[in-house]
């Protein structure tokens, strides 16, 4: 869903400095270079663009971190690697101008948007051969259900990481298998930057935010509170257990609540530990539940503590 245009998100230009484009990889790199030589804190939120106040609340907590003598770096750039081919590349949203409006409001200093093509082998990502692989976080969830997602988005983020050098990053939570497969990465592969995990923002009605909550039909739309309405129950029958549950069976007790919502399919519901994503063997507080589900051609997720 869309900001208002009555949205503090919307502000004119004339209230907020202009941010600054990079498009090249390599005048991108030297800036970041630069900073680093001048000691400047650099702040980043990586993201594809189509921004919400989910990115937007991202945005303001790494310009909360970088404070006014630091940087902070949005890049906006819809990765190939990470879809699928029957997945929705060509027509996934986009608003550049409004992205770069939304940038400048919430204190970004530069947003780099690499030309398509750019990252990955002169333009031609079919034949991009060097690949960043994690292999054990990323292996459900997610991953099962689409198994080359992650490696695209390791690949992305680390060379992204390799042109801004970020002090920080931040992403949300409504990715919570991606936070943790880039933070494994990051561990791993030594590079020096914390990964900061910022909670889920969400519409009134409780649906996570998202760029292709553009897609849905007002029926859908409507119906996409089934999510989060999983999670709730959820929360309600793990709190009212003094023994914890069996996930089995708590997942055939959520049956009901799906059903009030024919328009969406469920692809998974899955209770995991939340640090090392692993199916729980017994849901309990502090196991954390994860959801995707269909309406019509579009697929959205959800998670949460329990």
């Amino acid at each position: 869903m869309l900001p208002s245009n009555r949205s503090p998100l919307m502000r004119s230009k004339r209230f907020h400095a202009p941010v600054r484009v990079v498009r090249s990889l390599d005048a991108m790199q030297s800036l970041a270079l630069a900073w680093k030589h001048e000691g400047q804190r650099v702040g980043f939120v990586p993201t594809m663009g189509y921004l919400h106040r989910g990115h937007i609340s991202l945005v303001e907590r790494a310009r909360r971190w970088a404070g006014p003598a630091g940087k902070v770096v949005v890049s906006i750039y819809v990765n190939p690697t990470q879809f699928a081919q029957n997945e929705d590349l060509g027509k996934y949203p986009r608003d550049f101008p409004r992205d770069l409006d939304l940038c400048a409001a919430a204190g970004a200093d530069v947003v780099f948007a690499p030309r398509d093509g750019a990252m990955y082998s002169g333009g031609q990502p079919e034949v991009h051969s060097t690949w960043v692989i994690e292999d054990t976080l990323s292996a459900g969830l997610e991953g099962r259900s689409r198994p080359t997602h992650f490696r695209g988005v390791t690949t992305v983020v680390a060379k992204l990481f390799n042109l801004v050098l970020p002090d920080v990053a931040v992403f949300g939570a409504k990715d919570f298998q991606q936070a943790a497969v880039i933070q494994r990465m990051a561990a791993n592969l030594n590079f020096p930057v914390r990964i900061i995990v910022a909670p889920t923002v969400r519409e009134p009605d409780g649906v996570a935010m998202s760029s292709r909550n553009k897609y849905l039909t007002p029926a859908q739309r409507d119906q996409a509170i089934v999510l989060s309405r999983l999670l709730i129950e959820a929360r309600k029958r793990v709190r009212a257990s003094t023994t914890g549950l069996d996930p089995i069976r708590l997942r055939e007790a959520l049956r009901p609540v799906a059903a009030v919502y024919p328009l969406a399919r469920i692809d998974y519901l899955e209770f995991f530990d939340p640090r090392t994503l692993e199916e729980a063997d017994l849901v309990r507080r502090g196991t954390r539940m994860a959801v995707a589900a269909f309406l019509g051609d579009t697929r959205l997720i959800d998670n949460g503590p329990l």
